[in-house]
């Protein structure tokens, strides 16, 4: 019976240090759950985290932060880029429309976006956008509440192609 009995601690014991394993494991990983779902949402973008991006080294503010835009009117607003880097640098910009459904009613006639920006060392620039809001926003139930729109935009850097240091001869003495 001393052996039976034995066995049945020796049992106890592996089942109380499983349980206890077990518990500082779920105690470890409560502990770990922030920062591991923080390096997740930044990660992959999951829970609204946006991705982290190099821009251009450039500043790149409205002249105004907010205006009124009527259904239908074209606007024009301005923003305000300066190179902050030593050298010359050339970028160009990804808009973003929030909230998502009313970029089918967020019409652009013209912007910087659509060209490559070459800015001098410390040079200042102002950079127009035009822009309307089509009335027939109205018509669409979805935007019934909406009363601001968000236009943002990303500077990124584009690397000018090398230059060859000599020009070769494109044509050949042979045939």
């Amino acid at each position: 019976m001393a052996t039976d009995q034995m066995k049945a601690r020796r049992r106890d014991v592996i089942v109380a240090a499983a349980c206890g394993v077990f518990v500082a494991g779920m105690v470890g990983m409560a502990y770990a759950s922030v920062p591991l779902y923080d390096w997740f949402c930044r990660a992959t973008g999951f829970g609204g985290r946006t991705q982290v991006a190099t821009g251009a080294p450039w500043r790149f503010e409205p002249e105004q932060n907010s205006i009124e835009v009527r259904l239908g009117e074209v606007v024009t607003v301005n923003y305000v880029v300066t190179n902050l880097a030593a050298r010359t640098t050339v970028g160009q910009a990804a808009y973003n429309v929030t909230p998502t459904t009313i970029g089918l009613y967020f019409q652009k006639i013209n912007c910087f976006c659509f060209t490559e920006q070459k800015l001098k060392a410390g040079e200042r620039r102002e950079m127009p956008v035009v822009f309307y809001v089509d009335p027939a926003m109205v018509k669409d139930w979805e935007q019934d509440d909406l009363n601001t729109i968000t236009l943002s935009y990303s500077f990124y850097p584009v690397r000018e192609p090398s230059r060859p240091v000599a020009e070769g001869n494109t044509t050949s003495g042979r045939l």
